[in-house]
């Protein structure tokens, strides 16, 4: 971890253990440009990468054809129309109605540690964990001040970069595009043919992989439907042609943030690339007034020279050690059972004391209430906003409840949507102007709710009294914070006709404010969050829920693909998995309950299911399955991901796992999806062990090297029957 100034060259080097990122600053006008990003190298001197001395050279010795040096160089932080014709990083409207921005160089700081972002998500280390380079560029003209921002770690080979302006000005400017990185490749490293990756899906097909070709103009992914959406995912990376899971470059590109995003990538006419990534520009103005200051989410960059696989990991032990605040980021968390698919709305208090004491028998740990105890609320028509206990279903009160299932000897969680109010209740009869809408026009509902208006004041105050009051009501430990739609019609009655483009973004800084406070008041409350099942599965919301609910969809077929796209980029301990009943409520399938149980011990682990209905050869797995989380979240929590083989991509079976930091334990799951006749059985060829390391197979007892797991493979065989599946567990010799 190192981050230098060289004067003489007027170049930066910052330095993780891996890789080196570098800036240089060109020509007397002080642009800033981006000079390379990859394996460490070790000269600070690298300035003739940005081809300042080839024609058409720098302003400074050639203006004649200013434009043509701008068609080209390449740029750290990009402005707009001035020149560069490629897409900007930064627009404006300034008093004279024009957008233009040209930033240039005028100081910067080099320090320990990591600031926070006021308001917003972020990575945080101790003074001797990280290093932080700001640089200051100003429009002159605007006098508008732009602070680039990148920290480095010493434990983990990531860059974390930031974007703030200030208005230095004495009349306000509009911000209408804020992006929070910007990272230009030259031609000569982008022709390694790179594909670009991101994550796509729907309801209850979360984050599926996608590669694509880059071809020429611009590609991008983003979301304006107010969240990280279900339907594309905040994050992109360029895989070189023959990267795999453990060989190969790749840049990954991961948005720190919950709201409308843009990740895109453009090819230029010189077939260079430009990488950016932030928040949407789609529905955003933002006015600032003189002196204010307006802060961009960050954007995490890793390089990986050992494919997908090291870019997973490096993610994974960053928010693992960087990310996750909670207290139970380093704990097992309680396995749980929800009572959603098991009651939907039909429920009662006896109803649940039944799945209480059923569910400690097996050995579960917590009883989750989901949907359908405040109200009047028998289906998804009403009442929410209505945050008071019905107690015509539950009979003596939500005390009463929670105390005789802790008499049970099981912990208590409830379900909330607070962002969330129906027509049909008595919050929005009182105040039906605290929903977003456009004055005049039809509001367009989703399940029948509008989404409340939480940049006003007394909105998110009273949205946090709601819940502040209900946990304080019971020992409550757990809470599932759900949001079912996303947002459209968006007008806010308490913004001024200057201020509505800034709706979508004060929406999520609302959103994070109410979770912060909660988890403060509530410190050893667990928080789950969750968005209609994965549409709000981001880094942002991770800084404030150690765990996030995967997918409605828990088929475990299905969760497969869901789960492999999840823990490209995110650690197993961050999945909400559960096992749910067959046919499964999404897709109608049957398959094993125990790959259904293997499948979920890849998350957090739970029930999904009405433990007193289903059959008892099922419910006699239970506590076999409890035992094998017991067993095995230790090293599932904490260990490495290596991704063997994808069902995405061959069709037949899927094979993941995690190896102990210490490389004396591992666990590689493996799930037939598909038996082939006359087949023989598979050779699966193991990574992340220790080549010198001696194992033995728990099952078999037989005894392998390391470096013959990894080359040779070992044999697992074909299984009776579709949707078969089996734990392969190995230790050390003489652990």
């Amino acid at each position: 971890m190192n981050i230098i100034y060289n004067e003489k060259t007027g170049i930066f080097k910052l330095d993780t253990v891996h890789t080196s990122y570098l800036i240089g600053l060109a020509d007397e006008e002080g642009f800033i440009g981006h000079v390379y990003y990859g394996k460490t190298i070790s000269d600070s001197d690298a300035g003739y990468l940005m081809r300042t001395g080839e024609p058409p050279y720098v302003p400074s010795r050639n203006n004649r054809d200013r434009s043509s040096f701008f068609d080209a160089f390449p740029m750290e932080y990009p402005g707009c129309n001035t020149g560069d014709f490629r897409e900007s990083a930064i627009e404006v409207l300034d008093a004279g109605g024009h957008n233009a921005v040209e930033l240039t160089y005028r100081d910067h700081r080099i320090f320990q540690g990591k600031p926070g972002l006021a308001g917003l998500p972020a990575t945080f280390g101790k003074e001797e964990e990280c290093m932080t380079l700001e640089i200051d560029g100003v429009d002159k003209v605007l006098e508008l001040e732009v602070t680039l921002r990148y920290s480095v770690f010493a434990d983990v080979d990531v860059i974390a970069r930031s974007v703030s302006v200030k208005n230095l000005s004495k009349e306000s400017i509009f911000l209408t595009k804020l992006m929070s990185v910007s990272m230009d490749m030259d031609a000569d490293i982008a022709q390694e043919d790179y594909r670009l990756l991101t994550l796509h899906g729907s309801w209850a097909r979360e984050r599926h992989m996608d590669f694509r070709e880059i071809g020429y103009g611009k590609t991008s992914v983003g979301s304006a439907r107010g969240e990280s959406s279900h339907q594309e995912h905040p994050f992109m990376a360029l895989v070189s042609g023959t990267a795999t899971q453990e060989r190969g470059d790749v840049y990954g590109f991961h948005f720190v943030y919950s709201g409308n995003f843009l990740a895109q990538v453009e090819k230029t006419q010189f077939d260079s690339l430009r990488l950016q990534m932030g928040i949407h520009p789609k529905n955003f103005c933002w006015q600032l007034k003189p002196g204010e200051v307006f802060a961009a989410p960050e954007v995490i960059l890793t390089y990986s020279a050992e494919g997908l696989g090291g870019m997973s990991r490096a993610y994974h032990d960053l928010y693992r050690n960087h990310l996750i605040r909670s207290p139970y980021k380093d704990k097992k968390r309680p396995i749980l059972i929800n009572n959603w698919e098991a009651t939907y709305f039909d429920f009662n208090t006896e109803k649940l004391l039944d799945i209480a004491r059923e569910a400690k028998r097996a050995g579960i740990e917590m009883l989750v209430m989901d949907d359908g105890w405040f109200g009047h609320r028998n289906d998804d028509n009403s009442s929410l906003g209505d945050w008071q206990v019905n107690e015509e279903k539950l009979q003596g009160g939500l005390k009463y409840l929670v105390d005789e299932v802790n008499r049970i000897g099981l912990k208590f969680g409830i379900w909330f949507e607070p962002e969330m109010v129906s027509p049909d209740s008595d919050l929005y009869r009182a105040h039906p102007d605290w929903a977003i809408a456009v004055p005049g026009r039809v509001p367009c509902r989703s399940r029948n709710q509008y989404v409340l208006d939480l940049t006003r004041r007394e909105v998110l105050e009273h949205v946090y009294r709601s819940v502040s009051e209900v946990l304080h009501s019971a020992n409550i430990e757990y809470v599932k914070w759900d949001m079912n739609r996303q947002l459209c019609d968006l007008g806010s009655l308490y913004l001024g006709r200057d201020n509505q483009g800034e709706l979508s973004h004060r929406y999520v800084l609302a959103v994070y404010e109410l979770q912060e406070r909660i988890t403060r008041e509530f410190p050893d409350l667990l928080l789950e969050n969750c968005s209609g099942g994965g549409a709000r599965f981001d880094p942002g919301m991770l800084y404030f829920s150690p765990q996030i609910w995967c997918s409605d969809d828990t088929d475990a077929i299905e969760r497969l693909t869901i789960q492999e796209g999840t823990a490209l980029i995110y650690p197993l301990s961050t999945m909400g998995a559960h096992v749910s009943d067959c046919p499964n409520h999404t897709v109608g399938r049957n398959t094993p309950f125990s790959t259904r149980g293997n499948v979920a011990l890849a998350g957090t682990f739970g029930y999904e299911l009405d433990i007193t209905k289903i059959s008892e050869t099922d419910r006699n797995q239970i506590p076999e399955q409890v035992a094998l989380y017991h067993k095995y979240n230790d090293l599932v929590r904490r260990g490495d991901y290596y991704r063997i083989a994808s069902y995405r991509s061959n069709h037949f079976f899927d094979c993941y796992g995690v190896v102990a930091k210490d490389k004396k334990e591992a666990l590689f799951t493996f799930v037939q999806v598909l038996r082939r006749p006359n087949y023989h059985s598979r050779i699966i060829k193991l990574a992340g062990l220790d080549a010198a390391m001696r194992y033995r197979h728990e099952e078999t007892g037989k005894r392998y090297s390391g470096d013959t797991l990894m080359n040779a493979g070992i044999p697992v065989q074909e299984m009776w029957g579709d949707f078969q599946s089996k734990l392969i567990h190995l230790t050390a010799e003489g652990e």
